[in-house]
């Protein structure tokens, strides 16, 4: 058994089996609780990155393929269950690369996403779990690769990839999150209701994860955070910034009236 955080992190990433990827991220939590796993600076770099570890389904498709039902019907609350299940599925991946990829971190930020990775795992069993219930299990549904795309695209700048994968497109999760509540409480479906409850509860401590760490690559390199930020949606995602923003949430999750306003003003634009 490996002593070393990042090999630990890369067998989770690299597994394929999702009941698999669970069991080998609460295990490494639990050993980097008990001072078993340890971030090692001697490590090998890491190498260039790839598709994670996934099972064959569900089929990746382009976002704008991914077909959308209504709550009306079983069928169409699995169809919802699928897709926020999958999104918490690249978020186990996306935590671990953040463990994986970036080294000479302080111990502090390898706890943050690691702990991330462990309360996603639990929050896509839970789903997984209200999958079987009516009737469907992870893979049942196409999806797409959005946030992995992202991923790629920031493996070289730690920076860039503490802006815009937690603070960008996981906090649109804070977003979007209360409207699917409300939704799914006219049709009834309690069940489901509370389990999304729990998630939106523990993705502002996630995204606030991302917005502390985002400000200590800012201050270790000179840099503006709010104006930084800006440059990185720019940079990356052109005009493609969707609102509104569920501003409660965020500001508990580290952003501010003033970057928040900003954002507001340049999704106006997009």
């Amino acid at each position: 058994m490996t002593t070393n955080l990042h090999t630990a992190a890369k067998r989770c990433l690299d597994a394929t089996d999702p009941a698999e990827k669970l069991r080998l991220t609460h295990a490494a939590w639990n050993a980097f609780l008990a001072g078993e796993l340890q971030p090692d600076p001697s490590s090998p770099a890491p190498e260039p990155i790839t598709a994670p570890g996934r099972p064959e389904l569900p089929r990746l498709v382009p976002q704008r393929q991914v077909p959308h039902r209504g709550l009306g019907s079983a069928e169409g609350r699995a169809a919802l269950v699928h897709a926020v299940a999958h999104i918490e599925f690249n978020a186990i991946n996306l935590a671990w690369d953040a463990v994986y990829r970036f080294r000479d971190k302080p111990r502090d930020y390898y706890r943050d996403w690691a702990s991330c990775a462990h309360d996603e795992a639990r929050h896509f069993a839970m789903l997984s779990e209200r999958l079987a219930e009516l009737g469907h299990a992870y893979g049942d549904f196409d999806a797409h690769n959005g946030l992995w795309e992202m991923a790629e695209k920031t493996a070289h700048h730690d920076t860039a990839r503490m802006a815009l994968v937690p603070r960008v497109l996981e906090a649109r999760g804070l977003d979007v999150t209360p409207g699917m509540i409300d939704r799914l409480l006219s049709v009834g479906d309690e069940r489901t209701v509370e389990i999304l409850r729990v998630i939106l509860r523990e993705e502002v401590a996630h995204v606030a994860a991302g917005t502390r760490w985002f400000h200590h690559c800012c201050e270790r390199d000179g840099v503006d955070a709010r104006d930084t930020f800006l440059d990185l949606l720019r940079d990356y995602m052109g005009r493609n910034l969707r609102g509104p923003f569920n501003r409660p949430a965020r500001l508990e999750a580290g952003f501010d009236e003033e970057e928040l306003d900003r954002l507001t003003a340049l999704a106006l634009q997009s």
